[in-house]
């Protein structure tokens, strides 16, 4: 379970130091039981409602969330059975958690799981709380219906408008046409319909011939005085007055080809060549991270909401900010491995069979993988009560991560696993399956099959540590040659390649040589990274072979006509 995996990390984190409540999370939540059992059981409950209302979590009781280290861990005498039944008493409807006692030490805690429920709950006074980060904030009326209507299925944009096709705007229908006369599937034949049967086919008008909402969205005529469905500023910083603001008003179609135009236009592209004369353009927003950021934006809005979709665009940031929440189970810290939940399926489908969006639950995936194949940051997404904001980091991007990313087999780009533990291990020079559990999104056994396979022959990204290679889950590093590729590009390599030199040279000023063994017992290092670095040395004349074998772990190095300083003669 990852709930109480995270609960049990934390705790290990606060008695080796850690404050309580700067482990909470929009999951984890820690109760002190106080000296009121009452009090205590009707604390649990009011967490357990904003569990239940978000995204469910671990309510950890008997512990003081404003003390550090071991002595914040105060325990907790409220019996199991005592917590569920009082939760169910004071929920409407009535709340079932599961809820047992744990041992830290000596000390006695009550662990209290809520599952997110497909019902909203309130107190016996009518307050629906619901967890947002670290806080439980009340709910409105309106954020209760939309969060009702995200969790029963009900589609706002599948409803029937009173519009027929002469109230539809005719070149938004054509741009429809030329989007699917592009395919080469069975959508091309769309584009040959006529104006009802392809708003039919696109699932977005009624046999009756009755417009619904998706359609009126994509192809509604703009009526004078409505608001505009996206607003694009350019800004020549991140944080300057906009130089250039564009209002463009629906139908979505159009607007959202229009925002995209306008952002092509300030884009810059940096030409990258490979190894074998190939060229690869790089751009400083990839422009199907851009548009997959856009689509969902304009997608997956929550229409109840006014106010329209907002680019902000810069040389170092780019901004996707649209109305309403991520719909309801779905978070930043799992919209990669969530399964899909559109919030409106009516205008996903449509939308998807013209090729605006990806398959459900595939788009996030692309942002990510374009990003870190282009040299850039990952995207930040965040979600508040109001709205959703993407963020791509523009700026110079890191051009050797970015060859590297270009020589993998195909099958490696397109797999967003791959490209995020590349990404980490850029910054970092090990990770284990538990270090980049929440990075991938997915459960500690689930990662440590990615690294495994990343360590295969086959794949030949990874290697686990001499130290841990018999763990469960070891820590693994790049390989050799993929750092020697890599370069400058990590930056711990940098520091890490000086000071391999420094004690390679520094061995062999002392005895005059230097072999495969002595790289080993000198760095820890493993037969195949000790021929690695011994080749670069060769390769930079600091080294040369000075023994007649040729092959193997005893073939002996001596001083290359690039060795700094002089050798220590060696005694005969």
């Amino acid at each position: 379970m990852p709930r109480t995996d995270e609960a049990r990390a934390a705790l290990a984190a606060i008695r080796a130091g850690a404050t309580p409540r700067s482990l909470e999370s929009a999951s984890l939540e820690f109760k002190e039981q106080g000296r009121s059992e009452g009090d205590a059981l009707k604390t649990i409950a009011d967490a357990a409602l904003c569990f239940a209302n978000a995204t469910g979590g671990i309510v950890v009781v008997g512990v003081a969330d404003n003390r550090a280290g071991a002595t914040a861990l105060v325990g907790c005498t409220l019996e199991v059975d005592a917590v569920r039944r009082r939760v169910w008493e004071l929920s409407r409807p009535p709340l079932t958690v599961d809820a047992w006692e744990e041992r830290v030490g000596e000390v006695r805690l009550v662990f209290v799981s809520v599952p997110q429920s497909p019902e909203i709950h309130s107190d016996p006074q009518g307050r629906a709380p619901r967890r947002i980060g670290q806080d439980c904030l009340p709910m409105d009326p309106s954020e209760q219906m939309r969060l009702r209507e995200d969790r029963r299925g009900i589609d706002l944009t599948a409803s029937e408008t009173g519009l027929v096709l002469r109230d539809l705007s005719e070149p938004a229908l054509e741009s429809a046409r030329e989007l699917l006369a592009k395919f080469t599937d069975e959508r091309r034949r769309l584009a040959r319909l006529a104006s009802q049967e392809l708003l039919r086919a696109l699932g977005v008008m009624t046999n009756q011939g009755r417009v619904l909402m998706a359609g009126q969205l994509l192809f509604g005529k703009a009526v004078t005085g409505s608001p505009p469905a996206i607003v694009y500023e350019y800004r020549a910083t991140a944080g300057g007055e906009p130089k250039a603001i564009e209002r463009l008003p629906g139908p979505l179609l159009p607007s959202f080809q229009s925002a995209l135009q306008l952002v092509r236009a300030r884009q810059t592209v940096t030409p990258l060549n490979l190894p074998g004369g190939q060229q690869v353009q790089l751009e400083d927003y990839p422009t199907l991270a851009v548009r997959e950021a856009l689509s969902n934006a304009i997608i997956h809005r929550d229409h109840h909401l006014s106010g329209p979709v907002n680019v902000i665009h810069s040389p170092e940031l780019l901004t996707v900010a649209s109305p309403g929440p991520l719909v309801s189970g779905v978070t930043p810290e799992n919209i990669l491995t969530h399964p899909s939940k559109p919030r409106n399926p009516c205008l996903a489908n449509a939308a998807r069979v013209l090729g605006l969006t990806e398959e459900v639950g595939r788009g996030v995936d692309r942002m990510f993988r374009e990003m870190i194949g282009s040299g850039r940051d990952i995207p930040r997404i965040e979600s508040h009560h109001d709205h959703v904001r993407v963020s791509l980091a523009g700026g110079r991007a890191n051009t050797q991560v970015a060859r590297f990313v270009a020589q993998l087999p195909e099958q490696e780009r397109d797999d967003t696993d791959t490209m995020l533990v590349l990404f980490r291990l850029c910054s970092v020079k090990t990770v284990s399956a538990q270090q980049i559990s929440s990075l991938l999104q997915k459960n500690v056994s689930e990662v440590e099959q990615v690294l495994r396979r990343l360590s295969t022959d086959a794949v030949a990204i990874l290697e686990p540590t001499r130290l841990t290679t018999r763990r469960t889950n070891p820590a693994y590093r790049l390989r050799g040659d993929v750092l020697r590729e890599l370069g400058a590009a990590v930056p711990y390599q940098r520091r890490t390649v000086d000071e391999i030199d420094r004690k390679v040279i520094a061995h062999v000023r002392e005895y005059g040589k230097v072999t495969n063994r002595n790289v080993q017992n000198m760095l820890d290092f493993e037969v195949q990274r000790a021929a690695v670095i011994l080749k670069d040395m060769v390769d930079r004349s600091l080294l040369r072979k000075t023994s007649k074998a040729q092959r193997g772990p005893g073939v002996e190095y001596g001083p290359g006509t690039k060795f700094p300083g002089k050798v220590k003669p060696r005694v005969k």
